[in-house]
């Protein structure tokens, strides 16, 4: 997450509720193809981002979105002289990077890792986070790696796939976890910053490490 208002633990809470359901994605990109995939993630991105853009220049629809989402929204999502979009259009951007760059299963690994893990990483830092660690609390850094790492051993379970995955996964893990902590300094939102560092760490390892299955 980036820095910003600090919502109540409560809206936090309903906030990761609704981020858990982009877990749609992986879930249903792993039984459909490619191209299906872009076909439905690409007019959804840039119809949130249009929404998103017309919530800083219409006043009705501005009014509607915080009706309906402003305990949840973040300090930066409230602005309207500064057009930033709000998560739901950076998950959906991600996504779509997600599918068009990376094999199927790294794809599917790296955004599963985002959403899990993020979660994990926010209520448990904000709830036990005491020891400062970088930008972010020891606890909540620990939580999105565990998880994440959780994450891969669940697809690997799944999909059949090598040690090997599970060892460049762990890494990936490892990498996104840090990336999340530092996304403030980097000035990243983390819903881009995670899947990209996790995906790009996978992506790369697999040319080193061999019997990783890449299918798209």
């Amino acid at each position: 997450m980036t820095k910003d208002r600090q919502i109540t633990y409560r809206s936090e809470v309903l906030r990761k509720g609704i981020h858990l359901l982009s877990l749609s994605i992986p879930v249903i990109y792993s039984v459909i193809s490619q191209a299906t995939a872009l076909w439905i993630l690409v007019p959804l991105a840039c119809l949130f981002v249009a929404i998103d853009i017309l919530g800083h220049k219409e006043g009705w629809v501005r009014n509607t979105m915080l009706r309906s989402f402003e305990p949840v929204m973040r300090n930066h999502e409230l602005k309207v002289d500064d057009i930033r979009l709000n998560g739901a259009s950076h998950v959906l951007i991600a996504a779509c990077a997600c599918v068009w760059l990376f094999p199927k299963i790294i794809a599917i690994t790296a955004f599963s890792i985002l959403i899990v893990s993020d979660i994990c990483a926010a209520l448990v830092g904000r709830r036990f986070g005491s020891h400062r660690f970088l930008d972010k609390s020891l606890e909540g850094t620990l939580a999105f790696a565990v998880s994440a790492i959780g994450v891969v051993l669940v697809i690997a379970s799944i999909s059949s796939a090598p040690i090997s995955f599970v060892v460049i996964g762990a890494f990936a893990s490892i990498v996104g976890a840090l990336v999340e902590n530092i996304s403030p300094r980097l000035r990243l939102d983390d819903n881009i910053s995670i899947p990209g560092s996790v995906g790009v760490t996978m992506h790369v390892l697999t040319y080193l490490i061999s019997g990783v299955p890449n299918p798209h």
